[in-house]
């Protein structure tokens, strides 16, 4: 008989209610303090085949909610929502944005969360409850495997980012470095450069048509050290051995995350989950206070009504919410599968929903005030400046936090948020595929330390996929200079 939800966690079984070789549940059960399913007459009737460990169940609730928390809150709040918000009319962009997250957004997220937590499996063998279906469990795992595998390298960058932050000049604000080029230039005011020339003592009079072809030295530091850019694609080049030291500790990190299953992943997410909220305070706080400020934080709130009428701004609010929900990779499944048989799930998925869209709407004002600086301090619009994705956290936040004054402190708290917000959505990730991988062992396989080993064989293979990301990319690819793929996982 292939495996099926008695495999993890008892179940009371109607008579006929077997068919191929799949159990349903029987909808008259009920949970008992054991986890066992109490039949309408409240005596417990577990049936657990030999061999097979029981499920485990979380701690506390809280433990879920955290771990749900740290897994869909994560880069994208960060670096895409307040982009998209600006580009797609201000706070209007919220209209279409709050409507998608009720009528797609939260059922959908119930919906995972639930079947998780009903079947109490993975999201393969959750679909025993439709084995017709259960290729979508098959296709979420490929999906986050691969998200899986290139997330971290955002992760890896960040902490090679952190890492060069303590120091007491930071290595992208200067063009005095190894990798510099002659085109690299510290800083240029646009708005002092009036009758075609300018004059000053680093670079000496030099047209303005010069110093707009010149290459800004974060750019240089990306591109030139971090990424290493090659000639072509058919140049692979050599490995950045000091970004594989980096991914390769944050794999560690992940793999002592998530080895010991949810008991020690659910008190971690306390930490990695709660902490950018304190960083993100102290950033707002801090920019707030800076020139250009305001300028900065009304043009990503001031409203453009005109923009409801078009089509992308409706498909940007649709995709950002599957982005930023992390719907349809298994993990919430994963998650909800660790809860109580009678845990109010629909009460959590509301709860969730509330804190994801309401960090990616507080994230906003952290980011744009802070590129309202940068543009008063470079006399430009904002516009110039506003950016997403990785240009966002490797270009212009860098930027912004080299014109401060203790600008390795900002720095590193910025860096040191973008780990913890990517860490824990990556441990998360990667137990969503562990157990959807190991729901799927037949009974002979379940051994002493299986989780553990099964969690560092996929750390590995990952690991070594992963090294093909941190060669010499090619200038030729699309995308280039956002690093391996355009990271629409996040």
């Amino acid at each position: 008989m292939d495996r099926d939800m008695t495999d993890c966690c008892p179940v009371n079984v109607a008579p006929g209610e077997e068919r191929k070789g799949h159990l349903i549940p029987n909808g008259n059960g009920h949970q008992g303090a054991n986890g066992s399913l109490v039949s309408g007459g409240g005596v417990a009737t577990p049936v657990v085949r030999p061999g097979y460990p029981e499920r485990e169940t979380w701690t506390r609730q809280m433990d879920f909610i955290m771990s749900c928390v740290g897994f869909a809150v994560g880069l994208g709040n960060v670096w895409r929502f307040p982009y998209l918000c600006y580009k797609n009319g201000g706070g209007v962009f919220l209209i279409p944005y709050i409507l998608i997250v009720l009528v797609g957004g939260i059922p959908i997220f119930f919906l995972e969360i639930a079947l998780g937590q009903f079947m109490k499996a993975g999201s393969i063998n959750v679909w025993n409850i439709a084995p017709l279906f259960k290729g979508l469990g098959y296709a979420s795992m490929v999906i986050v495997f691969f998200c899986n595998t290139y997330y971290i390298m955002v992760l890896a960058w960040g902490f090679y980012y952190f890492v060069k932050s303590f120091s007491a000049t930071l290595p992208w604000s200067t063009c005095d470095n190894p990798w510099n080029t002659d085109s690299c230039i510290e800083i240029f005011r646009h708005d002092e450069c009036h009758n075609g020339t300018i004059g000053n003592a680093t670079f000496g009079n030099m047209t303005c048509e010069e110093l707009a072809n010149g290459r800004s030295p974060i750019i240089e530091f990306w591109e030139n050290k971090v990424l290493n850019i090659s000639e072509g694609l058919d140049y692979p080049g050599s490995m950045n051995w000091e970004v594989v030291l980096c991914l390769l500790a944050t794999w560690v990190i992940v793999y002592f995350c998530v080895w010991k299953g949810v008991k020690s992943t659910g008190k971690i997410v306390y930490f990695t989950a709660t902490f950018p909220y304190v960083v993100l305070i102290i950033l707002l706080v801090r920019g707030v206070t800076l020139p250009g400020a305001y300028d900065g934080i009304m043009y990503y709130v001031k409203p453009n009504w005109s923009k409801l009428g078009e089509a992308q701004v409706w498909i940007d609010a649709g995709t950002q919410i599957f982005f930023s929900y992390a719907i349809g990779l298994g993990a919430l499944t994963a998650l909800g599968s660790y809860n109580r048989f009678n845990n109010d799930c629909y009460k959590d998925a509301f709860m969730l929903a509330l804190i994801n869209s309401g960090t990616s709407f507080f994230a906003g004002f952290v980011v744009f005030s802070i590129l309202g600086f940068m543009a008063s301090e470079q006399g430009v619009d904002i516009s110039q400046v506003a950016e997403s994705g990785p240009g966002l956290a490797f270009i212009a936040y860098p930027k912004a936090v080299s014109l401060m004054p203790v600008a390795p402190l900002w720095a590193a708290l910025f860096f040191f948020m973008l780990l913890l917000l990517g860490l824990d959505s990556q441990f998360v990730g990667v137990e969503g595929f562990v157990t959807g991988m190991m729901d799927l062992l037949p009974e002979k396989y379940y051994v002493r330390y299986r989780r553990e080993i099964s969690v560092a064989i996929c750390c590995l293979l990952c690991f070594i996929i992963d090294l093909s990301m941190v060669t010499q990319v090619s200038r030729a690819l699309p995308g280039a200079a956002a690093g391996p793929g355009h990271l629409h996982c996040l």
